[in-house]
């Protein structure tokens, strides 16, 4: 067998073929990939051949080893692919999905994780829903660079003591892309360029999210929708799961229990909510099905064929049949039965795979798909589904659509959300969530989240509470159980609990614009948008293993409870000034541990000097609250500095920004004084106004606060300075001084 290697220049391009055979690779356009070659490349290649054939990947500015395979092991077979690696440090952060125990893959001692997704609850050392073999590793003098390993088969991954890492596959080619950052966010952004930048979401799927296994009949979703409202705790969406289908089949609802369905989500859009239904792989044979059948929808032996037609229709059916405007599939993989057991037994014994064969809670890897054989495509499915489903919903709609998938791969993130999966409800897997979030971020899905409070069993009041808060900063915010198991929505518990999960998510809502900004940076640029402390201070070394604190964007720090009975949270903060979120004053620690206090319903938030972060009135959904005025928080930097900016839309149109319809808008501070562009359509700016300003860490109360030249009563305390009533029309550039 003949092997070849070819080098592009997107950042780095390696593949390993074989020329006389065509092999199975996966189909995902890498932007960039047939790139010219730079006549100055920021790095040099060098090939070796004694003893053996190797290659190393050398960084030309530091001189750094970014690869180097002297370790031996590069194997190329039929079912057998290896490559080993050595490492410049022991930080390394990705690979996926598992539940790593922390962040930072620091246990180089043959760990291994594998690699095929599975319909596996988080656990330990499981491969669990996803498939991404990518890794960003950090360099000791603070640079960084990513490597993906663009392969759809099974694979895992073992570190080892060089410190390395020796990559493994049973399937494909050996298909390699290195991202040279060097900044760690920029090898994110050259990722997510290189793969699809993640969607933008309609604005409404940022709200509060409530969902459950087991509601059983239309009564009792009205109930909890109401006692939602009763307490006024902030609501976007409510989810219909599997129980409301006619004996779970797709693109039907039980008429019975389900009665007046219709009209209730009508009365649910009146209101300014949302309706969400899960659809799940039906069993059976009933109108939809034989549909399906009639176009080649469905799995012979050797045959899968998902035709869009088939989709459109049956989504246009249900959205007519309960007048709804927006739709999400969660996609549930994979049942429990396994067809038959695959040819290739052993290949699991060679790989970090859990099951006895690759076919358990699978079809046989001989199995026939339209691209190709199950053993190829198995970890494509979810990839597959979300690619079709939201051009699906696009097309039955004319809206912008909401997709979520708990199974994905390379790419989901251009049109699919993410949720962890089944996770318990349990103080491990809060903490868990956290790690998770993070990587997922790493893996160009950012909007993702955790099930609140917990999917599998029943939480007790003070876990619930502290996942509400925690949850109430995950980019998807859902509070979801499952079937047999106690309500756990955060009007459930009563008076206090209600309260506190109220003023929690209301500072959400409160910073949606933000988080909405994040959404288009992310969009446009490949920018993560929950990131590590690590990624905004690369060059602070301790910052490298912390996660149980992460950051929204370069500007808020979170610090969240996540143990049992504390009151006070342990935090780092980096060398920068910071201020608390709450009460604008600015915390004495610069790369240093505080204590800071963290009493039931209170998520510690601290804004970062030098940004500025737009705010929003919070109000019981977003239809409301869109339409109140905006706010500024103006964090000072050591020399009196700020700068921000903010991203607009009307919420859910299709590709606004290809069709301009969105405004942008800059914030600068620069000696005490505030200043600001407006472009983008005026449609948009239409009726937005500024409401409000906090400048936190003024050096000395002002005398007065002008603008656009007009006097405005402030008031002064912490060292922040407030000033309301503003009522600025932001279709135009306006400044403050003081």
């Amino acid at each position: 067998m003949r092997q070849c290697a070819i080098f592009r220049w997107v950042k780095l391009h390696i593949k390993f073929y074989d020329a006389a055979n065509e092999r199975f690779e996966v189909p995902l356009p890498i932007n960039g990939a047939d790139a010219t070659a730079p006549a100055d490349p920021l790095y040099d290649i060098q090939f070796f051949n004694d003893p053996s054939f190797y290659f190393q990947v050398i960084k030309k500015s530091t001189g750094t080893v970014l690869l180097d395979t002297s370790l031996g092991g590069l194997t190329f077979s039929d079912q057998f692919l290896q490559i080993a690696t050595r490492l410049p440090s022991t930080t390394l952060y990705g690979f996926g999905e598992n539940e790593h125990q922390n962040l930072i893959i620091h246990n180089f001692d043959w760990e291994s994780f594998g690699m095929w997704a599975r319909d596996q609850p988080p656990d330990p050392g499981a491969n669990l829903y996803g498939t991404h073999p990518f890794y960003i590793s950090m360099e000791d003098d603070g640079n960084s660079h990513g490597v993906l390993f663009l392969n759809s088969n099974a694979q895992d991954v073992t570190t080892t003591p060089a410190p390395g890492l020796v990559y493994r596959t049973i399937g494909g080619v050996l298909d390699m892309y290195v991202f040279l950052g060097p900044e760690p966010n920029r090898v994110v952004e050259q990722y997510n360029t290189a793969i699809g930048t993640p969607f933008l979401p309609p604005y409404w799927s940022l709200g509060f999210q409530l969902c459950r296994y087991g509601y059983g009949d239309l009564n009792t979703v009205k109930e909890t929708v109401a006692r939602m409202d009763a307490y006024d705790i902030p609501l976007d969406v409510q989810y219909g799961d599997i129980d409301y289908m006619d004996e779970q089949r797709d693109f039907t609802y039980d008429t019975s229990n389900y009665a007046g369905l219709r009209d209730y989500v009508r009365e649910l859009q009146a209101g300014g909510k949302h309706y969400v239904i899960i659809l799940d792989d039906p069993p059976g044979t009933y109108p939809a099905y034989d549909d399906g059948a009639s176009m080649n929808v469905k799995i012979f032996k050797f045959n899968l064929y998902l035709k869009f037609n088939f989709h459109v229709n049956q989504l246009k059916l249900i959205f007519k049949l309960h007048y709804s405007t927006f739709f999400t599939w969660l996609i549930t993989l994979y049942r429990t039965r396994t067809w038959m057991v695959p040819r290739l037994k052993s290949a699991s014994c060679m790989l970090c795979i859990w099951g006895n064969v690759l076919a358990e809670k699978t079809m046989c890897p001989d199995h026939r798909h339209k691209l190709g054989n199950h053993y190829d495509v198995h970890n494509l499915y979810g990839w597959s589904q979300s690619n079709v489903t939201i051009k699906s919903a696009v097309a039955s709609t004319g809206k912008r659509p909401f997709v979520i998938s708990r199974s994905t791969f390379v790419g989901s993130g251009q049109w699919a959300a993410h949720w962890l999966g089944d996770n318990n409800a349990d103080w491990h897997d809060l903490r868990m969530s956290i790690i998770g979030m993070l990587e997922f971020n790493m893996f160009g899905i950012p909007y993702v989240g955790a099930d609140i409070c917990g999917f599998n069993g029943s939480p007790s009041e003070e876990l619930c509470e502290r996942w509400m808060e925690l949850g109430a900063f995950y980019p998807f915010s859902r509070n979801h159980n499952g079937l047999g198991y106690k309500e756990q929505d955060p009007a459930a518990w009563g008076d206090e609990f209600a309260a506190r999960s109220r003023a929690v998510l209301r500072t959400r809502y409160t910073l949606l614009p933000y988080l909405y900004e994040l959404f288009y940076h992310a969009h446009t640029d490949g920018t993560g948008i929950v990131r590590p402390l690590s990624f905004e201070f690369a060059n602070d070394k301790t910052t490298a293993t912390i996660d149980e604190q992460f950051m929204w964007g370069a500007g808020l720090l979170l610090s969240p409870a996540l143990y049992e009975g504390i009151k006070t949270v342990s935090a780092y903060f980096p060398d920068a000034r910071w201020f608390n979120y709450y009460d604008g004053v600015e915390v004495g620690a610069r790369g240093t541990t505080a204590s800071v206090d963290a009493p039931l319903g209170t998520i510690p938030i601290h804004v970062r000097g030098g940004h500025i972060i737009p705010t929003q009135e919070p109000a019981s959904n977003t239809e409301i609250s869109r339409h109140n005025p905006f706010g500024l928080i103006i964090a000072l930097d050591d020399t009196g500095s700020a700068a921000g900016d903010m991203y607009w839309d009307d919420g859910d149109t299709l590709n606004p920004i290809e069709s301009g319809q969105f405004a942008h808008f800059t914030f600068n501070v620069q000696n005490n004084q505030l200043s600001t562009t407006a472009e983008g359509s005026t449609s948009i700016m239409l009726g937005m106004v500024m409401g409000s300003l906090r400048i936190m860490g003024v050096s000395s109360p002002p005398q007065s606060v002008l603008v656009n030249g007009a006097a405005k009563s402030f008031s002064v305390s912490n060292s922040e300075v407030t000033v309301t009533n503003i009522n600025v029309v932001m279709g135009a550039s306006f400044s403050v001084q003081w």
